[in-house]
């Protein structure tokens, strides 16, 4: 298959030191400015962010991603307010201080602007972005990709150095507005708008990726290529198999839920799973 962009460093490599990585998600809760804030002063905000990174970085993941899932229902990039992004970079660079690790963000739903405005504050290394090109159908309505806005807002920044983590096929919505493209043609689209590395995921947090899919995607792209949901100590090997990485919440949490605290024994316990 022709390539559609000019090959560039391994994002992986680069970022993580390695080409196999698993990325823990530090589940923000409710912040100012979203439906369920009650008011939490920033210490606690700050302080429960730190005790999930912590039971990460002990459990042995390679890298984090800070996310306002607490956030519920997400609001368009649009209605976002300036409140979203400051509280979460005042976050990331305390959780980068703390555990030193890789950190990535991502901004729900589809803030890729103000994602990377907070990693550019609170030096993370990445964002991801649920929907880089093309345009879905959300729970949120029509998400369009910003890819155009982004990357020259990260260049206004000079803030180049901050790599994408696109999906594609993103979950929780519909790609009715593409169905008449390939897969593979989608995944390409990444690429051509210059992502640094490409997510697979299911369809819904959570659930597992298809492996027929993720394969697909895999055959399109020589971006490196992750698995964003629904990987378990079970699957972690046949994901892995295909996929050059695995960003993990639910199957690392209290009981399995993506709302609890991370369990430490369990991250432990997955990659244990992820060595033999």
């Amino acid at each position: 298959m022709a390539h559609v962009f000019r090959s560039k460093p391994d994002a992986l490599s680069d970022l993580f030191g390695r080409g196999r990585v698993v990325i823990g998600v530090v589940h923000l809760p409710a912040l100012p400015g979203s439906p369920g804030y009650r008011g939490a002063a920033m210490g606690e905000l700050i302080d429960s962010a730190l005790e999930d990174a912590r039971r990460y970085a002990r459990g042995g993941v390679h890298g984090l991603i800070v996310e306002n899932h607490g956030d519920i229902p997400f609001a368009k990039p649009d209605d976002l307010g300036p409140e979203t992004a400051a509280v979460m970079a005042v976050i990331t660079d305390r959780v980068r201080r703390e555990v030193g690790l890789p950190l990535g963000i991502n901004v729900l739903a589809n803030g890729a602007v103000q994602a990377l405005a907070v990693a550019q504050a609170g030096g993370a290394g990445f964002v991801r972005v649920n929907q880089w090109a093309n345009a879905y159908v959300a729970n949120e309505g029509i998400l369009e990709g910003p890819a155009a806005a982004a990357t020259r807002y990260r260049a206004r920044l000079r803030a180049e150095g901050i790599r994408v983590f696109a999906d594609v096929h993103v979950k929780h919505g519909a790609h009715a507005i593409t169905a008449d493209r390939s897969l593979a043609e989608l995944t390409r689209d990444l690429e051509f708008f210059d992502a640094d590395a490409v997510i697979v995921t299911g369809q819904r947090t959570g659930d597992g990726a298809d492996l027929d899919e993720l394969a697909a995607v895999r055959n399109a792209t020589r971006l490196p290529l992750l698995v964003g949901s629904g990987v378990t100590p079970d699957s972690v090997g046949a994901v892995l198999g295909i996929a050059d990485g695995a960003i993990v919440a639910s199957a690392l949490k209290e009981d399995g839920v993506w709302w609890n605290p991370v369990d430490e024994a369990r991250v432990r316990g997955f990659m244990a799973a992820l060595d033999r």
